[in-house]
Formats: C-alpha cells, structure tokens, sequence
C-alpha cells in the first residue's frame, strides 16, 4: 500500500497537470481568437448587427478568458482543498471529487462573464466601444481607471484578499460536508476571488477586451496580489498607478 505521503504527492501532480492543462487551452484558445481579430479590417466589428443573439459568443469569450486568467491563481486554494480532503478520505470520511469545488469556483467566473458579455454588448450598441473592443470614450476609460484604482485601497479588496491568502484557514473555517458543500466552498472563495479582482477585470474595456499584452498583465498582477510577500504594497502601487493614470486621462479629455 502506498504511503499516505506518496499519495498526497501523486495527487497533487495530477491536479496540477489538470489544472495547468485547462488554463494552457484557455490561453491558447485566448490567443487564437485575438490574433484573428487582429486580422480582421478594423470596421469589422462596427459593421455588425448586436441583436441579442451575439451575447452568446461574447459569453463564450468571456467565460474562457476568465478561465484562462483566473484559474491558475486558485491553484494554493485547489491544492489545500484536495489535501484536506484526501486526508479525510484516508480516515474513512466522506470523500469528495476536487472538480466539484473547482466548477463551484468557475460558477462564480461564469456569472460574472455573462455580467461582462450583457455590459460589452450594451457598449457596442451604443458605440461606447472601439472595433478593437476598447473604449471609444476617454471619460469612460478615466472614470474606470480611477475606480480601479480608488478600489485597490477598500476594506472589501483587502478583506476579500486575505481570503484568498490563506487557503487553509479558508478551508478549514468554512468546510462543508458532501458535493452540495464542496460545490458551495467553489462558489465562496469564487466570491472572493472575484470580489478582489472586479474592478480590475473592468480595466479590459479601457486596455482591450482582446488585448493579449494587458489580459497577460493583469493576470500577473492578480497571481502576485495573491502569492507575493510583498502582496500588500503591491496593490497599494498598483493602485496609485491606476489613479494617476486615470488623472491624466481625464486632465486631456
């Protein structure tokens, strides 16, 4: 019989592959889809017709984004969980899949992507939005950058990260027996997690929606607000950045 060590680490390098294995589809699929709009005459996407049915392929958009930039930064959370939860099963306790806390946590990413995917199409409708899916209007893109940047200093950023921090206290303090309760601790720290990173996600329609260079970044900056030391300074630069860069957008507009 393997050691109970042994199977931990074994575990643990397949939800890592997995986990890895989805997010590089999801960039690749990212990728793919910028590089074709790229290529795509710059009025293209002036010249279409935003009936309700194209909010289908903006959710679709969105919801793999999303996947791409977010998932990996839950990788300490998704490793703590299925730890605790092996650990559980090796004392005859009920055992529960990790895929069910990670679609709970996807849940919360898919909601906000049909929340994104309704506010792009309304921007399109009403040609707030350039064809590179950027905003047109320099007082839009000021006011959400200030946000951005008034938000990386709130008690609900800062609350809402020490969660994220602390995957195990997490898992600890709010355990939940079954796949019902599984799947509701996906959906808390995905409540969490989007409850520190909304504003920043916003900054894709003042960056690009499609902008590989920004959709990188700020994945970045979400993965080292998250695993940094030095997490605390980070958003508080961050934050300082983002509000001068929005007084300089508004001083010109």
């Amino acid at each position: 019989m393997p050691s109970l060590a042994l199977i931990l680490k074994r575990d643990r390098w397949w939800i890592v592959a997995g986990v890895l294995f989805v997010a590089v589809v999801a960039w690749w699929w990212t990728i793919d889809e910028a590089r074709r709009m790229e290529a795509m005459p710059m009025s293209a996407p002036d010249r279409l017709v935003w009936t309700a049915a194209t909010l289908g392929p903006l959710f679709v958009m969105w919801i793999i984004m999303m996947v791409a930039m977010m998932l990996p930064s839950a990788l300490p959370m998704i490793l703590t969980f299925a730890s605790v939860a092996r650990r559980r099963r090796q004392e005859a306790r009920p055992f529960v899949p990790v895929t069910i806390f990670v679609a709970g946590y996807l849940a919360i990413w898919g909601g906000f992507s049909v929340v994104a995917a309704v506010a792009q199409w309304l921007l399109h409708r009403e040609a707030l939005l350039s064809p590179m899916m950027q905003t047109s209007s320099a007082l839009v893109g000021g006011i959400l950058l200030l946000l951005a940047g008034i938000f990386q200093f709130t008690p609900l950023k800062r609350s809402c990260l020490n969660y994220c921090r602390a995957p195990l206290d997490f898992v600890m303090t709010r355990w939940r027996e079954g796949r019902k309760g599984a799947f509701t601790m996906g959906l808390e720290h995905g409540l969490f997690c989007a409850g520190c990173c909304w504003a920043l996600m916003a900054l894709l329609f003042v960056l690009g929606v499609m902008n590989l260079f920004w959709i990188a970044g700020l994945a970045v900056l979400v993965g080292l607000e998250k695993m940094l030391p030095g997490r605390v300074i980070l958003t508080r630069v961050s934050g300082v950045l983002l509000i001068a860069w929005a007084c300089w957008i508004l001083a010109r507009a």
